[in-house]
């Protein structure tokens, strides 16, 4: 991803499945073979550099390690709770201290102007972090989609925000799973950053 050695297709491809899978981590509870799958894919699949690998590796050994229903439990915690979990995985709330604002009225005209439908059935605002990282991958594999047009959606919806929800992610009292994931979140967020700023 971003390597020399690689394809531009071949890190386009890591990309968007990278975006795609920490959005399947975050859009819900972890299943089995998800899972499983973190625990086959080894860091050098996962290519961007050293601190990405490393962070992949931490994220790999702790999959090794988790149980479904200990995942189910810790998601609910972190993100759902009785009335609202321990972390607020919105891009609004991140950026205002508001549900429902600003910037998630900014994020749907734009989801607008790029073709994309609210689905009847999803109840989640579009500002939600699997949301948006499910989106860009999207964007990605689309491959259609300019360079100019990824590093705009990312600049605006992403990076003002993202890298601190996985920091705090890490820090959360009741990740443990998720703090590997976020470790990957935030080097990845930060890969990504410096990936679209290079980008011609």
């Amino acid at each position: 991803m971003g390597e020399g050695a690689r394809s531009a297709p071949e890190a386009e491809r890591l990309r968007a499945n990278t975006y795609g899978l920490l959005g399947a981590l975050l859009a819900a509870p972890p299943s089995a073979s998800l899972i499983q799958l973190l625990t086959r894919i080894s860091p050098a699949e996962v290519g961007g550099g050293d601190d990405l690998a490393s962070a992949w590796e931490v994220l790999r050994l702790a999959a090794g390690r988790a149980s479904v229903p200990a995942l189910d439990d810790e998601y609910h915690d972190l993100f759902l709770g009785i009335s609202r979990g321990e972390l607020v995985p919105y891009g609004s709330w991140y950026m205002t201290g508001f549900l429902m604002d600003q910037p998630l009225a900014v994020l749907r005209r734009d989801l607008a102007e790029l073709g994309f439908e609210r689905q009847e059935d999803i109840k989640e605002p579009e500002d939600h972090v699997a949301a948006l990282l499910e989106t860009m991958g999207l964007l990605i594999s689309e491959g259609d989609t300019s360079v100019d047009v990824q590093r705009r959606f990312f600049q605006s919806h992403m990076g003002p925000w993202m890298k601190t929800f996985f920091l705090d992610l890490q820090k959360a009292e009741t990740a443990r799973f998720y703090r590997a994931v976020g470790q990957f979140g935030e080097q990845f967020i930060e890969f990504e950053a410096k990936y679209l700023t290079m980008l011609v």
